[in-house]
């Protein structure tokens, strides 16, 4: 199954290790970790004013969907996208 993270960005939900909130005031923790993955080069910047981290095995993305409608997408396969496969 894939997740669209928003600006035309999918990935593979297999990829996803968490979904942080955004929507209130970032914790100093949180802070840290982006900016440090920042400097490590690891962000990927999907909005210019983000509402969720979605933290994934290679990249970091800073996205403008919530973290409900995140889960809500990687819970069930109609909020998602999933693969066809063709029956022979």
């Amino acid at each position: 199954m894939w997740l669209h993270m928003g600006n035309d960005v999918v990935i593979p939900l297999s990829e996803v290790i968490s979904v942080i909130d955004l929507t209130d005031e970032p914790s100093q923790l949180n802070r840290e970790f982006i900016k440090t993955a920042e400097e490590e080069g690891f962000v990927v910047q999907l909005s210019d004013t983000p509402v969720s981290i979605v933290i994934c095995a290679t990249n970091v993305y800073l996205s403008p969907i919530s973290a409900k409608t995140l889960y809500k997408r990687a819970s069930g396969s109609d909020f998602g996208i999933t693969e066809r496969v063709k029956e022979s």
